[in-house]
This record gives structure tokens, sequence and C-alpha cells, in this order.
């Protein structure tokens, strides 16, 4: 995502209102959650026989508060960007072995993948959301076009004397913080035996981190199994952002998780967040618990951190082949597993990503607040995939999953002048439906490709500011991605709001017209007065049940809210693509003025992420370089 930020201040805007510390040991321990006698967690209810912490819950709350921009003031942040200690974007691990990837064609009529030996067909993107392809082997090949297709390098961009790449996830302000890893068992000429890497996108390498014991896997998870682990460096994204880079960061979790999602998909394998673990089980699993302590300043000071780069562990996935429809995991056996992790040889060490640093005590405050202990005893299991609705199909234009993901950009500018058609309007929005459509079902689970990754029920809605669908009235709307709270949003909003389902809406779209108008301009202002937000087809507002989900499950949920976001947003951004269009993140906004338009109250529901689809202006200063110079294939 293009870095969306403006620093003027508004002098008004219509009928809104103007909304009105320490020192902490970093990696503090966790205690695990001993849930009673048959308790037990599927991938959409997980177990919650837990009372939250209340200072866990109250430094989540305070820091999104503090966080918030409003008309009179930003969140704190830099003065202005310190570029010589601009962190470096790629991590590497010297010394660890370096072991180089496949490359594959983006155009389905070249038929000579650089280095790759398997069938590297990629299915048509719609495909997807109606059924998986039969899964492939676990092998170099596709684990090679697994990354390729979701965390790799896409291109590089140059203009004048300056030169940057673009991934195939996105990241606000593309600075990239999130890390990701792979626990495998043994793959030929990968490993002889079951190890531990750090992806390494600039040369779409493995850094082979570590060997791990050779009974790991066939213990705990079915055969052609692996793990996807991701972690954060905050300070990558708070060089720029200051305090509220935390939440952009979860955002990313989102994008990556999707974006593994959907390139495990176009393999035929299923994935699901193992949300049983703990904070100290993704450190162990991933490498991460070698970092060096440093201490939370009472505030934010400058000066040389290199501690403050470690990375913070999000989660990890388990992919598997697609038609395993259940297998237990045992949370507690695969915990003692796992801390045998602490007595492996560990290779390479993080390189340097700045000079100076910034830290900003606030993120890492909420960090410690939100760590997720072990859940001892919980029930892992797999639901089938719910198909997403087609009402348009003609809508797509015959791309496949590796075009569409390969060539998804984040647009600059709209231009204020493409119209969208309303059936592919309900198209998208049908994709973005956590429990797909024709079974008759509420909004609830997450069963729909990408969504079924996450293990809770959806918490996240979207109220849309449509600009230009045709044959749909300019106005605000609202989508219930889970409608056991509809009669809550709707006593929550203001009264005057319709809440009629608008015309040629499929009947298991829940979607809702509240307000005829236009709100191109409203849209702008409150996406902090940046064109962009009024200029497309349509916009929209990410709107998360926050904080009865915090009070109810625990702090551990207030970044998976940002996650399930992320999730969405990275629907929005390929179903725009899908469709010939373009699409862009917006992480500035102004908080509470969003809730007061929507009349709003409290923190029970709160707007976590801004979006923007429509026809984008390309810029043609800007040339394009291919991802991967000398191969040939990617240009």
């Amino acid at each position: 995502m293009p870095p969306h930020f403006h620093h003027r201040l508004p002098l008004s805007l219509h009928h809104l209102i103007t909304p009105p510390r320490t020192t902490v040991l970093l990696h503090r321990q966790t205690t695990p959650i001993l849930p009673p006698p048959m308790s037990t967690m599927s991938s959409s209810s997980p177990s919650h026989s837990l009372h939250p912490d209340p200072d866990q819950l109250n430094q989540a709350i305070n820091y999104h508060n503090q966080t918030k921009h409003s008309f009179t003031n930003y969140a704190r942040g830099p003065h202005g960007l310190d570029w010589a200690n601009q962190p470096n974007p790629f991590r590497r691990y010297i010394s660890s072995p370096l072991l180089p990837l496949s490359h594959f064609p983006i155009d389905q009529n070249n038929p000579n993948p650089s280095n790759a030996n398997d069938n590297n067909n990629s299915p048509l993107y719609s495909s997807l959301f109606n059924s998986l392809p039969s899964p492939k082997t676990l092998s170099k090949s596709t684990v090679s076009q697994l990354f390729y297709d979701s965390l790799a390098l896409s291109a590089w961009k140059t203009s004048g004397l300056s030169t940057w790449s673009l991934r195939v996830n996105p990241s606000s302000g593309n600075l990239h913080p999130t890390e990701a890893y792979i626990i495998s068992p043994p793959i030929d000429s990968v490993s002889n035996s079951p190890f531990v890497a750090h992806y390494a996108p600039k040369e779409h390498s493995l850094e082979i981190r570590a060997h791990i014991p050779s009974g790991f896997f066939p213990k705990s998870f079915p055969e052609g199994s692996f793990l996807i682990g991701f972690s954060s460096i905050f300070w990558r994204e708070a060089w720029k952002y200051g305090e509220r880079a935390f939440r952009y960061c979860n955002h990313d979790v989102g994008h990556a998780v999707a974006a593994v999602s959907m390139a495990a998909a176009e393999l035929g394998w299923d994935v699901r967040i193992l949300d049983g673990l703990g904070y100290e089980e993704l450190e162990k699993l991933m490498g991460l618990e070698f970092c060096k302590e440093f201490k939370i300043p009472s505030r934010p000071v400058k000066g040389k951190f290199p501690e403050i780069e470690f990375e913070h562990p999000d989660c990890v996935l388990v992919v598997f082949p697609n038609g395993v429809d259940e297998f237990d995991v045992d949370y507690g056996a695969l915990s003692s597993a796992i801390s045998e992790f602490s007595k492996l040889e560990w290779k390479g060490k993080p390189n340097v990503l700045s000079k100076e640093h910034v830290c900003w005590d606030m993120i890492y405050r909420t960090s410690e607040a939100v760590k997720k202990p072990l859940e001892v005893g919980s029930k892992f299991m797999v639901d089938l995939l719910q198909p997403s609705g087609l009402v348009s199909e003609g809508s797509y234009k015959g791309f496949t999953v590796r075009e569409v993901v390969r060539k998804r950009r984040s647009a600059v500018d709209m231009d204020g002048v493409t119209a969208m058609e309303r059936g592919t309007f309900y198209q998208i929005l049908l994709h973005c439906l956590p429990s797909g459509s024709g079974s008759g079902e509420k909004q609830r689970k997450q069963l729909a490709l990408p969504f079924r990754a996450m293990c809770w029920d959806a918490e996240v809605h979207a109220a849309l500011f449509v600009h230009r669908i045709e044959g749909l009235p300019k106005g605000l709307y609202f989508l219930v991605r889970n409608e056991d709270h509809f009669d809550d949003i709707k006593k929550a909003t203001k009264s005057e709001f319709k809440w009629e389902k608008p015309e040629g809406c499929p009947d298991d779209l829940p979607l809702y017209e509240l307000v005829r108008g236009d709100c191109r301009k409203l849209a702008k202002q409150l996406s902090c007065h940046q064109d962009i937000a009024g200029d497309g087809c349509f916009s929209l507002g990410m709107v998360a049940h926050l904080e009865p989900t915090l009070r109810s499950k625990g702090a551990w949920m207030y970044p998976r809210l940002f996650w399930e976001t992320g999730v969405l947003g990275q629907v929005l951004y390929l179903e725009a693509h899908a469709v010939g269009i373009s699409a862009t993140g917006i992480g500035c906004f102004f908080d509470d003025p969003v809730h007061e338009f929507l009349g709003l109250k409290g923190s029970n529901y709160q707007s976590l992420y801004h979006f923007t689809v429509g026809g984008p202006v390309l810029d043609k200063r800007i040339m394009s370089l291919p991802a991967y110079p000398g191969r040939g294939i990617d240009a």
C-alpha cells in the first residue's frame, strides 16, 4: 500500500463534531490457559473459558484510543523521515545456508519455468472460490510456487535515482514488517531432515536455520503438512508511522495470511492458524527466543537500540492437503515438542536494519499486553470449504491465480471516472463474506476462502461509500459479515438509517442501504483528506466488534481483529484486479469522526482499516523492472 498520509488539518466537516507511563522488561512469560474438562476448540468456535486480564484489556484499549487520528491532532509519530536510518526491508540471517527456490512464469503460455520441474499450471482465479484443485505433492517445486505466489517480489520500480521493490503481499508504506518462516518435514533437494528456514524474498530463497527432530511432524500433523510462521519487526513500520505502526503491522499480518492461503489453494492445500499455541511456543518454533531483552522506556526515546529490531512472533499456519477432513492437534503435546527447539543448533545471525532508532514505548507495552498464552487441551477441527456465491461470472477477465496475485498493485491515485456494474459490485462483496453462500446459514463462521484460515467467528463488517456503481444510488451502505451482530449494529447506528436491501441484491448477500447521497467529499475528508477515497467506484471502512470481543475472549484478540481486516483487504485487492481495475488500503483516517458519522458511541464498534476500489491512474514517470532480473520470465 502506498504511503497515504497528509498532515493538512481540516477547518470543518459537515455535521460532524471534533472528538475530543514505568519501565517494563520485554519478553515476559505468559501463563498457559488450562480449560475445564471437555473444553474444545473448533476452527470457528475457540474455547474462551478464561478471565481476561483487566490490565491487559486496558492497555489494548488505551493504545487504540491514544493512536486515533482526529481533526485537530494526529497520533504521535516522527515529525519527518530520518532517511539515514530507513530500515532495511530485507532481513537476512548471516552465515546460514541459502537455498535458491524455483521461479515460475506469470504468462501461462510460457511453458518453461526457470528451475521448475513440476506442473506449474495455475487455475483460474474465480474457480478457487467454488472448490480447490487436487492437492499437489509437497516438493521443492510446490514450496517454491507457494512463496513465489504469496510473499516474493513482484517487481522493481525506478524513478530518477530511486529504485524500490514491490511484493506479492502488500504492506503499509511498502515497509514490510512481516517476516516468514517454514517449518517442514524433509523435502527432496531442500533438506534430508525436517527443518526450520527463513524465507528471503529478495533472493527468493530459503535460509536454513535449524534441523528439527524427525518425529515432530508424524506425531502432530497429517502426511504432506508443513507450517508457515509469521513475525513482525515493529521498527520497520514505526520508523515512518510512530505509535500507529502497531496497527499497520497487524494489517500486514492479515494480508500475508490471505496471500499464503490463496497461493496454497492454488496448489490444492488448505490453511489454518494454529491459534492454540501461545507466544512462547511461536518464539521457539521460529527460533526467535534468542534475541536480546531490552527495557521499554517510559516515553519515546531516540538512540541506538539494535535489540529493538527483534521479531515479534505473530502466528503459525498449518498447511495441509485439501480433503483432510479432520485431524487432532494436541496443543499440550505440541508445546512439549516445541520446547525442545530451544536446544537446537540455530544457524545465522540477523542483519542490522538501521544504525539508530526511535523506541515508541506504547507499541511495545501493547505488544506485551496482547501476547496470547498457550491453550492446553483445545480441539482443532477442520470445517468443509464453503463455496462463495457467483452472480456475475462474466465480471472476471479469465485471469489465473498467479496473474492476479503477482500483478496486484496498490493504486496511488484513482481516475474519478471509472464506473462499475452493479452485478460486479455484488460479486465482489459475495467473495468478502466469511461463510460463503448457498448453504442457507447466516454469516458468522469463517468457512470460505481465504477467511477459513482464521479460527474465530467473523468480527469485522464494512461501511461502504458507493460513488460510481451503475444501477445503484450513491450513498452509504453496510455489509453485515456476522449476522448475529445485525440487531446490535442497527441499534448502535443512527436511527434514521433505512437498513433496506438494495435493488437486485442477491438474497444471501447481507448488504443494506442506509442513506442516499453523494459521499465523495465526505469519504475523502474522513480518510485524512485523501482524494483516492472519493475518486474510486466505492470505498469503505472496516468496522470491528472491538471492546466486547476483547472483554469476552482476551486482549490477545486485539491484533487478530486487525488480521481479519487485512484478510478482507487482500480479497478486495485481488477482486479488483481480477475484474480489471485496482485498489488501495488506507490506514490514515479520522477514527472518531467515522464513528460519529455512523452514530456509533463508545468502543463496541470501531473502524480499523479503510479501503478504496476503482480505476487507477498510472504514473508514467515510474518504470517497472522484473522482480528477478536475468530470468527472462517476469518482466
